[in-house]
């Protein structure tokens, strides 16, 4: 990656109807809505706001954002926190 280019921190935006909210367990995998991948967290926050407002009414669906990053690069959490605690 070229020293100039902005690092990716892609997060993914899913969402669909719960039957269990203690451990997040989805009714029915194959109606998952795959809302897309984000390069940084305010976007997927958007996007997450976005489909969250829109289906208020259905107590039973939720939304979430996956850190796709930390998935891709667990090391990069150390590399973070190691900064942070400086």
């Amino acid at each position: 990656m070229p020293a100039s280019a902005p690092q990716q921190l892609l997060h993914l935006v899913i969402g669909g109807e719960l039957t269990d909210f203690e451990h997040n367990t989805f009714k029915n995998l194959d109606q998952v809505d795959i809302v897309g991948v984000f390069p940084n967290y305010a976007t997927a926050y958007a996007a997450w706001k976005a489909k969250a407002q829109a289906t208020v009414d259905n107590a039973q669906m939720r939304y979430f954002i996956v850190h796709m990053h930390r998935l891709l690069d667990p090391a990069q959490d150390i590399k973070l926190d190691a900064k942070t605690t400086r």
